[in-house]
C-alpha cells in the first residue's frame, strides 16, 4: 500500500514537473533547464539522506550498484529528461506525454531481454494501444497551426517533438530496470534514498564534465533570464520529489506495480497543464483521445492475464486465448 503511495506522489510530481518546466523553456532553453534541474537534485536527496540517518551508509554502496544505478540516473535524467524537455518544448506537455508513454514498451522489451519476462496478448494489446495513442496525436495534429495569447506564439512541431518523446522514452523505459538491479541487494526505504542519492551523484558529474569542457554551453547555461531560471527551479524541485518518490517505492515494491501506477503522470499533466498553461497547450479532443488510448494501452502492458480475467468475465475460449505467451 505505501509503494502505491508513493508511485501516485511520484506521478503528480512528474506531471508538475513538465508542466513548469513548459512555462520555462518558452523563454529559456533546453540545455539551460537541464544545467538547472539536474546539479539541484544532488544536494535535495543530500539533505533527506542525512537527515533519514541514511549518508553514512554510503560506503557500503557496492561497485555494480554505483554502476547500475548511475547508468540509470544517466538515462533518465541526462538522456531521457533533455529528450522529454526538448518534446515539451515543440509539442507541450500534453502531446509529449501522449507519446512518452512507450516507454513502457521498452520497458517490457528490456524485461523480455534480462529479466525473463514473457509476451501474452494482453501485452500485445497494450504494444498496439500504446504505439496508437501517438499515431492519432500525430494524424489528428498533423499541420496543426495553432496560435494562442502569450509572449510565445504556440505551433505545435510534431515531427521534432514526437522524434525527441520517443528517444526520452527510451531512457524513461530502462531506467526502472537498472534501479530496480540496483537496489535488490539493499532493500527499504533507505535504498530508495541512497540509490536516489547515487544516481543523481553520476549524473550531476556527468552535466557539470559536459559544461565545463563546452564553455559555449556553459555560457548559455548562467546567462538563463530570471523568468526561465525560476520556472527550471520550480521544476528541478518537482522533478526531484518525484523521483525521490520514486526510489522510496522502488525501494520498497516491485517495478510491476511502480511503473504503472507512474502512467498516472500524464492524467496530472493535463490537469496542471490546464490551470497553469491553457494557452501553451492543445487540449482538443483528438488529442485527449490520443493520450487516453496511449494510457491505456499502458495500463495493459502493466497487467496480466490473470488480472484482465478478473476484471472482465469472458468465455472460456477467450481465457483460452489470452492464456497463450512467447516464449
Amino acid at each position: 500500500m505505501l509503494g502505491a503511495l508513493l508511485a501516485i506522489l511520484a506521478a503528480a510530481t512528474f506531471g508538475f514537473n513538465n508542466v513548469s518546466v513548459r512555462r520555462g523553456v518558452l523563454s529559456g532553453s533546453v540545455g539551460q533547464a537541464l544545467a538547472i534541474t539536474v546539479p539541484l537534485g544532488l544536494p535535495l536527496f543530500i539533505i533527506p539522506a542525512f537527515l533519514m540517518g541514511y549518508l553514512g551508509e554510503v560506503g557500503s554502496i557496492t561497485l555494480f550498484q554505483w554502476v547500475t544505478l548511475g547508468t540509470a540516473g544517466v538515462l533518465h535524467f541526462v538522456w531521457g529528461r533533455y529528450w522529454n524537455y526538448r518534446a515539451v518544448r515543440a509539442i507541450g506537455s500534453n502531446l509529449a506525454g501522449g507519446f512518452t508513454q512507450v516507454q513502457l514498451v521498452v520497458a517490457l522489451s528490456a524485461a523480455m531481454i534480462f529479466l525473463g519476462e514473457v509476451l501474452t496478448v494482453v501485452k500485445i494489446i497494450g504494444i498496439a494501444m500504446t504505439l496508437a495513442g501517438p499515431m492519432i496525436i500525430l494524424y489528428a495534429h498533423h499541420g496543426a497551426t495553432k496560435k494562442v495569447e502569450g509572449p510565445v506564439g504556440f505551433k505545435p512541431k510534431m515531427v521534432e517533438g514526437g522524434i525527441s518523446a520517443f528517444l526520452g522514452a527510451t531512457g524513461y523505459g530502462l531506467s526502472p530496470v537498472l534501479v530496480s538491479a540496483g537496489l535488490s541487494g539493499m532493500g527499504g526505504i533507505g535504498a530508495g534514498v541512497l540509490g536516489g542519492f547515487v544516481s543523481y551523484a553520476v549524473s550531476t558529474a556527468v552535466v557539470v564534465i559536459f559544461l565545463l569542457v563546452r564553455p559555449d554551453q556553459l555560457r548559455l547555461a548562467l546567462s538563463t533570464d530570471r523568468t526561465a531560471a525560476k520556472w527550471f527551479v520550480i521544476s528541478g524541485v518537482a522533478v526531484w520529489l518525484s523521483q525521490f518518490f520514486r526510489y522510496l517505492a522502488l525501494g520498497i515494491a516491485p517495478v510491476t506495480i511502480v511503473q504503472p501506477i507512474q502512467q498516472l503522470s500524464v492524467i496530472f499533466r493535463m490537469l496542471f497543464a490546464w490551470f497553469l498553461n491553457r494557452d501553451y497547450e492543445v487540449f482538443d479532443a483528438r488529442a485527449i483521445i490520443g493520450i487516453v488510448v496511449s494510457f491505456l494501452g499502458a495500463l495493459l502492458l502493466a497487467s496480466s492475464t490473470e488480472i484482465v480475467n478478473g476484471l472482465i468475465p469472458l468465455p472460456d475460449g477467450w481465457n483460452a486465448m489470452l492464456a497463450w505467451h512467447w516464449p
